[in-house]
C-alpha cells in the first residue's frame, strides 16, 4: 500500500487548507489513520487520528481548528486545517497502521509542506 499526500502550500495566518492522503489499494483497511507534523530539528508529533470506527482524537493545540476525516469510498484521509498560525508551519505526514502483533504494518505518506505566513 502506498499513501499519497497532497494539499500543502503557502497560506496566510488565519486561513485554511485541506490536506489529502490517498491510499493506493482499493480494498484498503486500517486500524488507525493519522496526521503527523515535523519541523526541522524536532521530533515528528501526532496531530490527529481517526480509527476505523470513526473515533477521532486531536493534539491539544489543534483542537477546534483541525478536523480529520476519512472517505471509505475513495480511500482518502483528509485534514481540514483552519485558523492557521505560523506555528502550524511544518511538513505534514499521513500514516496508517493495520494488522496486529507480528502482522502489524505501518505505512507513511511522503509528506506535504504547509507554510503559514504572518
Amino acid at each position: 500500500v502506498q499513501l499519497q499526500a497532497s494539499g500543502g502550500g503557502l497560506v496566510q495566518a488565519g486561513g485554511s487548507v485541506t490536506l489529502s492522503c490517498a491510499a493506493s489499494e482499493s480494498s484498503f483497511v486500517f486500524n488507525d489513520m493519522d496526521w503527523y507534523r515535523q519541523t526541522p530539528g524536532k521530533e515528528r508529533e501526532l496531530v490527529a487520528s481517526i480509527s476505523s470506527s470513526g473515533t477521532t482524537t486531536y493534539e491539544d493545540s489543534v483542537k477546534g481548528r483541525f478536523t480529520i476525516s476519512y472517505d471509505d469510498v475513495s480511500k482518502t484521509l483528509y485534514l481540514r486545517m483552519s485558523s492557521l498560525a505560523p506555528s502550524d508551519t511544518a511538513m505534514y505526514y499521513c500514516h496508517a497502521d493495520r494488522g496486529f502483533g507480528r502482522a502489524l504494518r505501518n505505512y507513511w505518506g511522503q509528506g506535504t509542506l504547509v507554510t503559514v505566513s504572518s
